[in-house]
């Protein structure tokens, strides 16, 4: 059976311990947190594609509701002149449509709400999927950087014991850094990096930037309309 979209972003986020352990077993670290990325990378694409379609059913469902409105105001109209022309067979007739029409309207009106609400649920996957792939990205270079400095101290020149040491301790913290990445995506640790908290905060100021833009941008609208 498919893995459907909601349950695929909920694994990717919140991870898979075991499944990240068995991959390493049969291959390298680094392979198995590239491959992580480039499946995060193939999720916010589908949930695009998904959001694509989500938006395009609300203004069909827009148009149609614009359209419907405007046809039961002619036939209000339409009403009133048939009725001072005493033509009450007329009248009969539009007000049948008019009450088709009120059938419709809050079924439309229920497909664009929900819509709307699918369309905010998307978005947050896809800002969801792009904080995790900041992250995992992130750990990956920190990886990266920590296998090149245990292989440029294994090749250094000194002394045998000295060397051997120093080799040791940076393979341990080459590893620690991609137990870290395993942990992070299995949800076992309970906090997050200072540079994971860093870029929460700056997330969070330019959500509240841009909202203080939206009370602006409404605010002149307001203005503009009591002039």
């Amino acid at each position: 059976m498919k893995e459907s979209l909601t349950g695929r972003v909920g694994r990717i986020i919140s991870g898979s311990l075991n499944a990240l352990v068995d991959a390493v077993e049969n291959a390298v670290p680094e392979t198995v947190m590239e491959e992580a990325i480039r499946e995060i990378d193939g999720a916010i694409d589908d949930v695009r594609s998904e959001l694509g379609l989500v938006v395009a059913k609300k203004h069909m469902a827009n148009t149609r509701l614009m359209e419907e409105n405007k046809k039961h105001e002619e036939l209000t109209e339409k009403i009133e002149l048939a009725v001072s022309q005493s033509r009450e067979d007329l009248a009969e007739a539009a007000i049948s449509q008019q009450l088709d029409i009120e059938a419709q309207i809050p079924v439309l009106e229920t497909t664009i709400g929900e819509c709307v609400s699918q369309e905010k649920e998307l978005e947050g996957y896809i800002k969801a999927l792009q904080a995790k792939k900041r992250e995992m990205k992130e750990e990956l270079q920190q990886f990266r950087a920590s296998r090149t400095e245990a292989a440029s101290i294994a090749s250094s020149k000194g002394a045998a014991a000295k060397a051997s040491g120093n080799v040791e301790s940076r393979v341990d913290k080459a590893s620690f850094a991609f137990e870290r990445v395993v942990e992070k995506a299995a949800g076992v640790l309970g906090g997050s990096s200072p540079s994971g908290r860093e870029s929460a905060v700056k997330l969070a100021e330019l959500e509240d930037l841009a909202r203080k833009n939206r009370i602006q941008e409404r605010l002149a609208a307001i203005k503009n309309k009591s002039k």
